[in-house]
């Protein structure tokens, strides 16, 4: 399981770890969706497109590495490394997001810690960089989401 800690009152920046280390900082971007990290020595962007509902990641030479298309519908997908990997939304009533493969539960992002701020991200099977990208396609999702309702 991966933790991501919220470490920005104004910015949304999370320390993200694992097995009780930090393996990276996830910067959200100023004026656009999406954001940076470092995995492992690698530089990773991740942006959206205009209406936030299709995202890229890409390495630092411009190369995709990720994509997660239909995020806000109650269904959506991500492909990564050949494969597709299919979320929803727990319930009408919950922001968490789970993982499903042949219709069964396999996995889950969801907002832990005071206030919700923090991130749990229990993706097991998918590479470290993915699940990264997961967590900063959901939060930007539910940030969405709380602008909405304010």
């Amino acid at each position: 399981m991966i933790i991501a800690k919220r470490s920005g009152a104004w910015r949304t920046r999370y320390e993200i770890s694992a097995g009780g280390r930090v393996i990276a900082t996830w910067d959200s971007a100023r004026w656009a969706n999406g954001g940076d990290f470092e995995f492992d020595g690698r530089r990773f962007q991740v942006r959206s497109n205009g209406w936030g509902t299709r995202y890229i990641m890409t390495d630092a030479a411009g190369t995709i590495i990720a994509t997660a298309d239909r995020i806000g519908r109650r269904r959506w997908t991500v492909e990564a490394d050949g494969q597709t990997y299919h979320f929803q939304r727990r319930s009408l009533w919950s922001n968490d997001q789970e993982l499903r493969v042949n219709g069964q539960l396999a996995g889950s992002v969801r907002q832990t810690g005071r206030w919700r701020a923090d991130v749990a991200i229990d993706l097991p099977g998918l590479p470290l960089p993915t699940q990264i990208f997961v967590m900063s396609v959901v939060s930007a999702l539910w940030q969405a989401q709380a602008t909405a309702a304010a």
